[in-house]
């Protein structure tokens, strides 16, 4: 398989990774702590990439992985990885507005255990940026979606500050938009986790790139501490394990393109290659970056919490390694 990006794509990377570099600081994911408005400028750049709903998957995953690299405070991810893909697939008329970026939504489907999968509950919980959208698209126990205008929602305290996450009561009336089928669900909720362990490869990258400034930075005993043969080996674990979950990642973005037969099998490889990746890169990080590291006033603390954050959401790393045993065995 051929991992080399066309022109295109790279310029799509580039775009991202500059606009983002300019309108995304680490000011932003402060100012974002107490007023949540403090992203909306960032979205109304991000917008024309929302056609990415329907597009490749690789293409969505290398604006996720730039996403992630600054942590954005945006609801790219609800709108272009969960709505957007869930009206496509029951034919909604809005979906022309949602990819122009004239319309936003997010999905509420996990129930009170957390899972994503169809069910009865009426009370939905870790929906994204249920509080800021135009509409939620309610998935009950028969697949059947309705969308919700400002239906009532408490907000969850979560570790990440920069991903807002909601409880959603459901029971409340809205449009009937119509049923999405099984096997049509699943192909969202794969492609959404794909391009979330593309944004957590970010995240982790993020994590190494600070870490290794800092180590060539900071001086010990007369010496950079990247210069102390602990530090080195774990820099290079952190390296092989962003390298290892970028490759699963990619390969799974293009198994889906392909409609390949082991996407499935690649979906559950991405997501807990980029776990391990991510949340070792959290754990080393801190403590290369030593007493700092734990302080509110350093900017570490965004990226550790958007990568233990990520790593939960859409199953943990634990699980999705049980999901290839059953497929493996």
């Amino acid at each position: 398989m051929d991992f080399t990006l066309t022109s295109e794509q790279e310029l799509l990377r580039d775009s991202v990774r500059a606009l983002l570099a300019r309108e995304c600081p680490t000011s932003l994911l402060r100012a974002h702590i107490d007023d949540l408005g403090a992203g909306e400028p960032l979205w109304a750049q991000l917008r024309e990439f929302a056609a990415l709903g329907t597009g490749a998957t690789v293409d969505l995953c290398l604006v996720m992985e730039q996403l992630g690299y600054v942590a954005a405070p945006s609801p790219f991810f609800a709108i272009t990885c969960l709505y957007a893909p869930v009206l496509a697939a029951i034919g909604e008329s809005d979906l022309d507005a949602v990819l122009a970026g004239e319309a936003t939504g997010t999905v509420a489907l996990a129930g009170a255990d957390g899972a994503w999968h169809a069910n009865a509950e009426s009370a939905k919980t870790f929906v994204p940026d249920a509080a800021t959208v135009d509409l939620v698209a309610a998935i009950d126990a028969n697949r059947a979606v309705t969308l919700l205008a400002a239906p009532p929602v408490r907000r969850i305290e979560t570790l990440d500050t920069t991903r807002q996450l909601y409880d959603v009561e459901t029971g409340v009336p809205g449009t009937a938009a119509g049923v999405i089928s099984h096997d049509a669900l699943s192909g969202v909720l794969e492609r959404a986790t794909v391009a979330l362990a593309a944004e957590m490869v970010g995240t982790a990258r993020r994590l190494f790139d600070m870490s290794l400034a800092y180590a060539t930075k900071r001086v010990q005993f007369g010496v950079p501490i990247g210069s102390f043969q602990a530090i080195q080996h774990k820099l290079a674990d952190m390296s092989l394990d962003v390298e290892r979950a970028w490759s699963a990642v990619y390969y799974a973005a293009m198994t889906i393109d392909a409609v390949a037969d082991d996407r499935h099998r690649a979906t559950h490889a991405a997501k807990a290659s980029a776990g391990e990746a991510a949340t070792r890169a959290a754990k080393d990080g801190v403590q290369i970056h030593g007493g700092i590291g734990f302080t509110w006033e350093h900017d570490l603390q965004f990226f550790i919490r958007r990568a233990y954050g990520a790593e939960a959401l859409l199953g943990p790393t634990g699980w999705h390694h049980d999901r290839l045993a059953d497929l493996l065995m």
